[in-house]
C-alpha cells in the first residue's frame, strides 16, 4: 500500500496520475499547505524540504521496512521502478524519459510557478518579474510544442512519467498563454485530459479539499511565501 501525502497542486497531481494509471492501491493523506501542515514534525520526517507530495511505500520490492520518498520527480522514478511501467525498458528510452522529466523539474515547474506567484500572489505587481516569467513560460511551452510536433507523447508513442510530470503544469488560463499558439501542445494536453485515469486522479482532490479553492488569505500567503532559514527546524 502506498501512502500519498498530498494537496491538489500540480506536483500533487503528478503522483495521483501515476497511481491511477498503474492501478496501484493507495491512500491519500491530506497535507493542507495553506494551514501549515507541511511543517508538522511527522511530515518532516519523510519530507525534510517541507514540501508535498511525499509517499511511504509500506510494501517495497525488497520486502524490508517501508520506504519514504519526497520530491515529485523522485517519486515518479521510484514508482516507475517499482511497477516497471511508464518508462522505457531500453537504455536510450530511459535516458530520453529522464531528460524530459528533469526538464520539467528544473524548468517548466519552477518557471510556471514563479509566473503564478508574480501574477497572482505577489503583494506588489512588478512588471519586469511578470514579463520575465510569462515570457519564459511561453518559451517552455514552445519547446514542448516543438517536441510534440511529430510525437503522440513526449518520448514517442508511449505515455510516460515525463508526460505525467508536465501535464499538470500546463495551465494556460493561469499563465497568460494562448493554446492557439501551440497546436501540438494543445493536442497532447487534450489527449491526456480525457484519459480515464486523469479524470480519476483529479477527482480525488475533493477527498482532501471538498470545497473549490477560494482567494488566498493574507495568513495563508504568509505561511506559503514567508519562509526563510528560520523555517527549517
Amino acid at each position: 500500500m502506498i501512502e500519498l501525502y498530498y494537496w491538489p497542486t500540480p506536483n500533487g497531481h503528478k503522483i495521483t496520475l501515476f497511481l491511477e494509471e498503474a492501478k496501484l492501491p493507495y491512500v491519500l493523506k491530506g497535507v493542507n499547505i495553506g494551514t501549515g501542515e507541511q511543517f508538522h514534525p511527522d511530515f518532516l520526517k519523510i519530507s525534510p524540504n517541507n514540501r508535498m507530495p511525499a509517499i511511504i511505500d509500506r510494501a517495497p520490492l525488497d520486502g524490508k521496512k517501508p520506504i519514504s520518498v519526497f520530491e515529485s520527480g523522485a517519486i515518479l522514478l521510484y514508482l516507475a521502478g517499482k511497477t516497471g511501467k511508464f518508462i522505457a525498458r531500453n537504455l536510450r528510452g530511459q535516458v530520453e524519459t529522464l531528460e524530459w522529466l528533469m526538464w520539467q523539474m528544473g524548468g517548466l515547474g519552477p518557471m510556471a510557478g514563479q509566473n503564478h506567484h508574480f501574477r497572482n500572489y505577489a503583494p506588489e505587481k512588478i512588471p519586469y518579474a511578470i514579463d520575465r516569467y510569462v515570457n519564459e513560460t511561453s518559451r517552455l511551452y514552445g519547446v514542448l510544442n516543438k517536441r510534440l510536433a511529430n510525437r503522440a507523447f513526449i518520448t514517442g508513442k508511449q505515455y510516460t512519467i515525463a508526460d505525467m510530470a508536465s501535464y499538470p503544469w500546463i495551465i494556460p488560463q493561469n499563465q497568460e498563454q494562448d493554446m492557439n499558439d501551440f497546436p501540438h501542445l494543445a493536442r497532447w494536453h487534450a489527449a491526456i485530459k480525457v484519459r480515464p485515469a486523469t479524470t480519476r486522479a483529479y477527482a480525488r482532490a475533493r477527498e482532501v479539499r471538498p470545497e473549490a479553492p477560494t482567494a488566498m488569505s493574507e495568513a495563508q500567503k504568509k505561511i506559503l511565501f514567508g519562509q526563510d532559514k528560520n523555517t527549517v527546524k
